[in-house]
C-alpha cells in the first residue's frame, strides 16, 4: 500500500514537472517511477541574445559532426518530418540546452560527454548566425 501511494504521488509528480519543462509526460513518468535522477534543469537565461558566446564557424562543423544536419537540414533550416526548423531565430538559449541535453519526442540526448558546454555554445552560434530569408515583398514574383 505504501509503494503504491508513493508511485502514484511520484507519477503526479512527473505530470506537474511535465506540464512545466515541457518534457512529456510519459519520459517524466519513466524517470520518476524508475527512481532516476530527473532530466537536467538548463539554468541558462531566457533570451537568446544571453547566450554564452559561441564560434560560429567552430558550430558549423561540430552541427555537422554531430548529425544535426541529419534531421534539422545542413543549415537548421528543418527536415521534411524529421526535425524542426532551429534558425535564423532559434529558441532561448535555455530552452535550447534543455531540449539537446534532454530532449522530448525522437531525438537522441546529447550529454555533456557527448557534446562539450563550449561546443553547444558554437552550434547555438552557428543557428543563430542562419541569414534570415528575403521579405515577400521583396520578390517581384509574389507581388
Amino acid at each position: 500500500m505504501k509503494n503504491s501511494l508513493r508511485n502514484l504521488v511520484a507519477l503526479a509528480t512527473a505530470f506537474s514537472l511535465a506540464a512545466v519543462v515541457g518534457i512529456s509526460a510519459r519520459t517524466a513518468a519513466n524517470a520518476q517511477t524508475r527512481q532516476e535522477p530527473a532530466a537536467p534543469q538548463a539554468s541558462a537565461p531566457a533570451k537568446a541574445t544571453d547566450a554564452p558566446p559561441g564560434n560560429a564557424k567552430n558550430g558549423r562543423a561540430v552541427y555537422t559532426k554531430a548529425g544535426c544536419y541529419e534531421c534539422h537540414g545542413r543549415e537548421g533550416q528543418g527536415g521534411a518530418g524529421t526535425g524542426p526548423k532551429l534558425g535564423p531565430a532559434p529558441i532561448p538559449y535555455g530552452a535550447f540546452v534543455f531540449q539537446v541535453r534532454a530532449p522530448r519526442d525522437q531525438m537522441p540526448p546529447y550529454t555533456s560527454k557527448v557534446l562539450s558546454d563550449a561546443e553547444l555554445a558554437d552550434i547555438y552560434a552557428f543557428v543563430q548566425a542562419a541569414p534570415l530569408p528575403p521579405k515577400v515583398d521583396s520578390n517581384p514574383l509574389l507581388k
